[in-house]
């Protein structure tokens, strides 16, 4: 295997895999599934099921045998890492909470990273088969189109997208009084469930912005780079620049970046 991996070569890998994981969760939706609390969670609100499972089983390991190589960060396994290049970053099926309810809002997403910076990226949806998938330097394109985020540039004017962290019962830390704010200042706020998913609709427009705090890397590595390559923006909410472990993200069309970020600055 070659040391340098060049984007492009991995979509056929990436397509295939996701979509073959789309089938994995299809045939658990609306069936007969366990359901499982995760820990620290024993309350039941962060949650695992087979799908997760069986979804995260098929991508680790068509990984592994085509990149052994390469480290493997995945949502519903310990982290293990060497200290590759290359690391891969799994999310098999995020918005496990609408999966598990019959909702049909959730995805599968998986991103390849150059020391952690993600250099493709693929957020699939296996309900409606549309599939947004980013090349780094190359853009975002939408079920093989390339795509653009939109062209909205006042907040008033905006449609906007958040989620709650799975401790919003008891840490202040809970992103109420942003989205009471937000709400009032937007023309419309939407909470579709999947970090991921909100990310990809910020990247072809259907959203104009998102943030949300407490989000994990698989949650949005894929989706930063969906939005930063269809011409967004991509920050934490101070405005610096976000790893894909920064502990609070916000992604805009880039024109209503600042305005976002200053009702959010402004919440204690």
């Amino acid at each position: 295997m070659k040391d340098r991996v060049n984007p492009k070569d991995v979509l056929p890998f990436m397509n295939k895999v996701s979509q073959a994981a789309g089938k994995i969760v299809m045939s658990y939706f609306r069936g007969e599934f366990s359901i499982d609390p995760k820990d620290p969670h024993p309350d039941g609100i962060d949650i695992v099921t087979d799908a997760d499972r069986a979804s995260e089983d098929y991508i680790v390991e068509a990984i592994k045998r085509e990149f052994p190589d390469h480290d493997i960060i995945s949502e519903e396994r310990p982290v293990e890492t060497t200290g590759a290049r290359y690391t891969w970053v799994i999310d098999p099926l995020d918005g496990t909470v609408n999966f598990s309810h019959g909702f049909p809002v959730f995805c599968i997403s998986i991103a390849l990273t150059d020391n952690m910076a993600p250099i493709a990226g693929i957020v699939y949806d296996p309900v409606h088969l549309e599939n947004f998938l980013a090349i780094r330097h190359h853009g975002t394109f939408f079920n093989g189109n390339l795509t653009s985020v939109s062209s909205i540039g006042e907040l008033d004017r905006s449609i906007v997208a958040t989620g709650f962290p799975y401790d919003r019962t008891y840490s202040p830390e809970n992103n109420v009084a942003e989205f009471a704010k937000v709400a009032l200042k937007v023309q419309g706020i939407r909470r579709g469930g999947s970090a991921a998913l909100d990310l990809a609709y910020v990247a072809c427009g259907r959203l104009d912005g998102f943030w949300e705090l407490k989000l994990k890397p698989w949650d949005m590595a894929a989706g930063m780079l969906l939005v930063a390559e269809a011409g967004g923006k991509v920050s934490d909410r101070h405005g610096k620049p976000a790893p894909i472990d920064c502990p609070s993200l916000v992604a805009t069309n880039g024109l209503i970046h600042d305005g976002l970020l200053g009702l959010l600055d402004f919440v204690e």
